[in-house]
């Protein structure tokens, strides 16, 4: 008789919360500081965003597969874009681009007051609506729709996060970024670089290269 599967949240066996401190640890070691974002990677079990036979691997700071192409973002680059995004302050309204399975919209839903995600692949909205309602993250919104044009009704947004390569940044992006706002996009196609925009007029933007990335590609359409 097939014995039955512990309740998802469960984790590996008793070794989940010990391996999610030890994440903890490699991301300071990482350079990562903001203890809120910090905290926020902690209180989500990575482990359930993954199918269960990686789920083993899933407190590794590596990329791993979700299917249709895409990948859950390793660790550190979700603590690193979390930390640029927030810049030690409160975040009211976040437009994150490309939901994937969620994880990352899950520590973004610990972050910000507000959080509106977009997804170009509807089985992985379906997925990441799952996981989402079973981590009871109410202050998310998740939508069906291209993300390189954002969500123009529902702008200005504090903070604009990206997690997938563009060979150039959107200016519908640049546009829904609210003055004082954040934007945060690996642009790049051979070689990707992570980039901050910071929205200081109506229509000044000042541009950052911050450090080498590696992500799959902005597409539009839907899938």
């Amino acid at each position: 008789m097939a014995l039955a599967r512990p309740p998802t949240q469960a984790g590996i066996g008793m070794t989940s919360l010990r391996t999610r401190e030890r994440m903890l640890v490699r991301l300071r070691e990482q350079g990562i500081k903001d203890e809120v974002v910090l905290s926020a990677i902690s209180a989500i079990p990575r482990h359930i965003f993954v199918d269960e036979a990686l789920s083993i691997r899933a407190y590794e700071d590596v990329s791993l597969p979700i299917g249709f192409s895409q990948t859950i973002s390793q660790p550190y680059i979700v603590a690193r874009m979390s930390e640029i995004l927030r810049n030690g302050k409160p975040l009211q309204k976040v437009l994150e681009i490309g939901t994937g399975c969620g994880y990352q919209t899950a520590v973004l839903s610990k972050l910000a007051k507000e959080v509106y995600s977009v997804e170009r692949i509807r089985p992985l909205v379906m997925k990441a609506r799952g996981h989402l309602r079973e981590l009871q993250c109410i202050n998310v919104k998740l939508g069906h729709s291209d993300g390189s044009m954002g969500l123009p009704d529902l702008a200005p947004f504090d903070g604009i996060m990206v997690t997938a390569a563009a060979s150039h940044i959107p200016q519908d992006l640049l546009d829904q970024l609210a003055i004082g706002g954040r934007l945060v996009i690996p642009v790049g196609t051979e070689e990707q670089v992570l980039t901050l925009v910071e929205r200081k007029t109506e229509k000044d933007y000042r541009h950052t290269k911050l450090e080498p990335v590696k992500f799959v590609p902005l597409l539009g359409g839907l899938g």
